[in-house]
């Protein structure tokens, strides 16, 4: 397979099903009402774009908001410095907040962290603003120092033992990175660069950081469609792009190893997963997804505008595309 670090290859879409197929692609731009709208959809199978489309005014330079897409750049920067052995993910995390013997916190482990299951108390509310940490962090008080902010929280269960979705968690996890890094928000982003971003051809994007210098992992990296999908090709391919490994062996099979599962959802480590299915994928806010079927060798990046609770029939025809195949 030729790699796009330079330029997509194309090729003709060619699913078992070309009818369910284009309903599929043609359902995300015909959204109603509180359905929201489509930004872009792009489809990739076997390294190839095999369908791209664009809405609403938006073309395939428009940078696009990550949201949440952006916890799981996060766990590739992670894993990069695990593979370079400056993180051991099984070790408490370098927290200063959590160091002391009397702080229960002191034995979480940045493992613990990428898998939401820390214990810490933290509100994922993008409704109820007063009952929101969310909001407070992204926005309020807790804006300037994120993981500060985040570190606060107390521990309401013991490390390890339950699970709970948290934005904080994710920049806990990215203000160890920028002092493992060194060098504040410059030597992040140098590092973001030079190690991930242009190995994969990731030329557009725009990764946000607070006033102290972390990178907001939890939400805010822009980027085009297709660089979004660059970045799912690396996870396709095991964190390998042509003849360089960009991520540890086995860190994308770390990333969909299941940590959680109800009737609903399942999560791994910074990585939605699909129950039932082996698909896993990057989700953001408003219906924001890199959705990625191994098996299919398929990629299917979604940006738009959508809420949570009409994200069911998006969900469905986004599945469609790739079971048409």
């Amino acid at each position: 397979m030729k790699f796009p670090t330079h330029q997509w290859g194309r090729a003709q879409a060619q699913p078992s099903d070309t009818a369910r197929f284009q309903a599929a692609a043609n359902a995300q731009f015909e959204l109603v009402g509180e359905e929201g709208f489509t930004y872009a959809l792009l489809v990739v199978k076997d390294g190839a774009i095999v369908h791209e489309r664009y809405g609403y005014g938006a073309n395939a330079f428009y940078l696009q908001y990550s949201w949440s897409m952006a916890k799981s750049i996060s766990h590739a920067l992670v894993g990069i410095l695990v593979g370079d052995g400056r993180l051991d993910p099984h070790a408490p995390a370098a927290v200063p907040e959590w160091q002391s013997s009397s702080d229960a916190r002191r034995v979480i482990t940045l493992e613990q962290l990428l898998r939401m299951s820390s214990g810490l108390a933290f509100r994922e509310d993008y409704v109820d603003g007063e009952a929101s940490d969310v909001i407070a962090m992204l926005t309020f008080n807790g804006r300037h120092d994120m993981g500060a902010f985040a570190a606060s929280m107390p521990l309401l269960h013991d490390p390890g033992t339950f699970w709970s979705y948290s934005s904080g968690t994710t920049n806990i996890i990215c203000r160890i990175l920028r002092d493992a890094i060194g060098g504040g928000a410059t030597g992040m982003l140098e590092f973001m660069r030079e190690r991930l971003f242009e190995p994969i051809g990731m030329t557009s994007v725009l990764p946000k950081f607070d006033t102290s210098g972390t990178f907001v992992g939890s939400s805010y990296c822009l980027a085009t469609p297709q660089d979004f999908a660059r970045f799912g090709l690396l996870y396709l391919n095991d964190g390998r792009w042509g003849e360089q490994q960009v991520l540890p062996v086995g860190w994308a099979a770390h990333a969909r190893s299941k940590t959680y599962e109800d009737k609903d959802q399942a999560y791994g480590a910074h990585w939605w997963l699909v129950p039932g299915k082996p698909w896993f994928y990057a989700g953001g806010y408003d219906g924001q997804r890199i959705l990625i079927a191994p098996e299919k060798d398929m990629i299917v990046v979604r940006c738009g505008r959508t809420p949570v609770a009409q994200m069911p029939k998006v969900t469905s025809h986004l599945f469609d595309l790739i079971e048409s195949y």
